[in-house]
């Protein structure tokens, strides 16, 4: 039987987007200066294996995932085929994935990022994805880190010059040589209680978002 075109388009994007995605990343990103602020937190808690959520914006995937490679993370991903492309370049870059959303299986994605925090690993989630409102923080964040007893950590970032993209997250693509700021919060746990007290919770780690955004604006 013939592959529908619907598919045999999609294996072309894989065949091709991921190798050529992940070999303009690197070349881009070996250019890239960081500098790190508030970064101590999140260290000391994926060096003592103790688990952690470390919460990002969705358009600042990118210089985000370059700069965390190399720490055994995982990394929550939709399900939907856009993410496919994704996942496979951040396995590329040493990642584990969790696959899920909340429009797309996020019950089966929130037991595994439970079960993946629970034995110490730390696990990368944007909480306005997979496709927005932008800078929105969604509360599966806050019920994962409630339910596994682990603190969310959030985190924010800015380039002196970048391009970004006309999409829903107005995705980041820092230009060759730039400078990139990461502001991280402090380790902050969720409410205890329910799952409703810790969706109930989740502007208080937005909020944490707009004070970094503040604090990098100067």
């Amino acid at each position: 039987m013939t592959a529908p075109v619907a598919g045999r388009r999609d294996d072309w994007r894989l065949w091709f987007g991921v190798p050529v995605g992940l070999l303009v990343l690197r070349l881009v990103a070996l250019t890239w200066r960081f500098e790190a602020h508030g970064d101590a937190g999140w260290r000391s808690l994926v060096a003592a294996k103790r688990g952690v959520v470390l919460a990002l914006w969705h358009g600042h995937l990118l210089p985000l995932a370059w700069f965390l490679r190399g720490h055994g993370m995982s990394v929550l991903v939709s399900e939907h085929r856009d993410g496919e492309i994704i996942a496979r370049i951040l396995q590329r870059l040493g990642y584990s994935m969790i696959r899920g959303s909340s429009t797309r299986g996020g019950a089966r994605a929130l037991v595994e990022m439970v079960r993946a925090l629970k034995t110490g690993v730390a696990v990368c989630i944007t909480p306005d994805g997979p496709k927005g409102p932008a800078r929105k923080f969604s509360p599966g964040a806050a019920v994962a880190a409630q339910r596994s007893g682990v603190p969310i950590v959030t985190m924010f970032v800015t380039a002196e010059r970048a391009w970004a993209l006309n999409s829903w997250d107005r995705f980041m693509i820092p230009m060759p040589f730039a400078k990139i700021v990461l502001h991280f919060g402090e380790p902050t746990n969720v409410r205890p209680g329910t799952p409703g007290d810790a969706v109930a919770d989740a502007p208080r780690f937005e909020a944490l978002f707009v004070a970094s955004n503040a604090a990098a604006r100067g």
